[in-house]
C-alpha cells in the first residue's frame, strides 16, 4: 500500500452514523500515518451554508440543485489544519453552527447534490499526492470509493454516541445536554437513513464498534485494520 508521488494514494474509507467519532478518529489516524484527511461532511455543510445565505428554501430541490454551479468549494487535507472555503470565503467555523447542522440533511438528501459532491470527492482524492488519505462521511465505503483497499464502518450504541457528541460540543460555544444531543442524533440518523445505509456494513467492510472503547483504543483499532490490509496486500 505504500505510494509515491507518481502513484495513487492509499485510500482509507470510513463510514458511520452521527456521533460515531468518524471525524475525530479519522483525523487522528491520518495524523499518525502521515496521511491526508478528507471530511466529506464539510462539503454538505458548506453547501447548506451557501443555501441558507442565498435565501433559498432548502426544501426546494430545484433551487438547491440550481445553486450547485456557483458552489466553488475547497478543503485542506492537513489533519491538523482543515480550512474550508466557499467562493473564496473561509467558512471553516461558520459551517459548524447549529443552524447549519439543522439544514444539512435536507440538502444532503437531494440525489443530484450527492452525485455532484461525490464526483468532487473523487477528484480531490485523485489529486492527492500524500502517501494516503482517510476519507470519512456517509456512504463513503459503498458509493464514493467502493474500491478503496481499506473500508471501515465505525459505530457505537446510540446512548454512547449521544454522550460523546454532547461532551464534544461542551468544549465549544455550543452547549447542549446529552438528552438534547440524543434527540439530534436520532433525527439526523432518521433523515439520513432515507438516503444511505450507514448502520450496516457492506460486503468487504470491517465493522469497528467503539461502544466499549475509549478514543485512543478506537484509533488503534482502525490503524490495526489498515495495517492488516497492508500486510495482506504485500503477502
Amino acid at each position: 500500500m505504500t505510494t509515491d508521488n507518481n502513484s495513487e494514494p492509499t485510500v482509507v474509507a470510513i463510514d458511520g452514523p452521527a456521533g460515531s467519532g468518524k471525524s475525530s478518529v479519522s483525523r487522528a489516524v491520518a495524523r499518525v500515518l502521515g496521511f491526508g484527511y478528507l471530511d466529506t461532511g464539510a462539503a454538505y455543510r458548506a453547501l447548506a451554508w451557501l443555501v441558507n445565505g442565498s435565501g433559498i428554501d432548502r426544501e426546494d430541490v430545484d433551487a438547491v440543485e440550481g445553486i450547485l454551479p456557483t458552489f466553488d468549494y475547497t478543503i485542506g487535507l492537513d489533519p491538523d489544519v482543515v480550512v474550508v472555503t466557499v467562493n473564496g470565503e473561509d467558512v471553516t467555523d461558520a459551517i459548524r453552527q447549529p443552524e447549519i447542522s439543522a439544514s444539512v440533511s435536507a440538502v444532503a438528501r437531494v440525489p443530484h447534490v450527492r452525485e455532484h459532491l461525490n464526483t468532487l470527492f473523487r477528484s480531490i482524492v485523485a489529486d492527492t499526492y500524500v502517501p494516503g488519505v482517510v476519507i470519512e462521511g456517509r456512504d463513503i465505503t459503498t458509493v464514493v470509493v467502493p474500491d478503496a483497499p481499506v473500508r471501515i464502518l465505525l459505530t457505537a450504541d446510540e446512548a454512547v454516541r449521544a454522550a460523546r457528541r454532547s461532551l464534544e460540543l461542551s468544549d465549544t460555544a455550543v452547549r447542549v445536554t446529552a438528552e438534547a444531543t440524543g434527540d439530534q442524533i436520532r433525527a439526523r440518523d432518521a433523515a439520513d437513513s432515507q438516503v444511505v445505509d450507514f448502520m450496516n456494513a457492506a460486503e468487504g467492510v470491517v465493522t469497528i464498534d467503539s461502544t466499549s472503547l475509549n478514543f485512543d483504543e478506537t484509533v488503534e483499532a482502525v490503524i490495526n485494520v489498515i495495517r492488516a490490509a497492508t500486510e495482506k496486500e504485500q503477502a
